[in-house]
């Protein structure tokens, strides 16, 4: 399917569980654009495809990455190369995470490639910006908490905005 040449494309990322179910109720802010799903769980697949929300020409498409944490640093590895393995293949216009590390590496990696690039912090980070979130910021564009008080918090000279919660 060839690519219209006004058609925005954006890269959707996100780990499983809560990262996902809030990157998914974040849909109206892309209805109409090309979205490229990533994330590390295979079993979401049905659920993009089938997505009644968006318009029916609206192109969708769905990759997995490796899952890790911070402590498995082989399969950070594997992970990083499978998100620059995405990012070359889609080139995507602007790319919007809420977390966790497959979305910082999509940011820090997209910025480089000329993306816009989103950082939503998961809500469950009510006392603190995550980690990822925290290490997000040199490359978002904008760099959203779901926490108004998190908005006050000084992160190295930036400080998140707040626009509300996605939960």
């Amino acid at each position: 399917m060839a690519q219209e040449a006004d058609t925005t494309r954006v890269l959707a990322v996100a780990s499983g569980g809560g990262h996902w179910v809030q990157l998914r109720r974040l849909r109206p802010a892309w209805d109409g654009c090309q979205v490229i799903y990533v994330t590390t769980d295979p079993g979401y697949q049905e659920e993009v495809l089938d997505d009644e929300w968006s318009a029916p020409c609206t192109r969708r498409e769905f990759f997995v990455v490796p899952a890790a944490s911070r402590w498995q640093k082989l399969r950070l590895l594997r992970q990083l190369l499978a998100i620059a393995a995405v990012l070359v293949r889609v080139r995507p216009d602007a790319i919007v995470t809420t977390g966790a590390a497959p979305g910082f590496f999509a940011l820090w990696l997209g910025k480089r490639m000329g993306a816009r690039t989103i950082w939503v912090d998961s809500i469950a980070n009510a006392e603190e910006m995550s980690l990822s979130g925290r290490k997000a910021c040199s490359c978002a564009d904008l760099w959203l908490t779901q926490w108004e008080h998190l908005a006050e918090e000084d992160s190295g000279g930036r400080v998140p905005l707040y626009l509300g919660s996605v939960v």
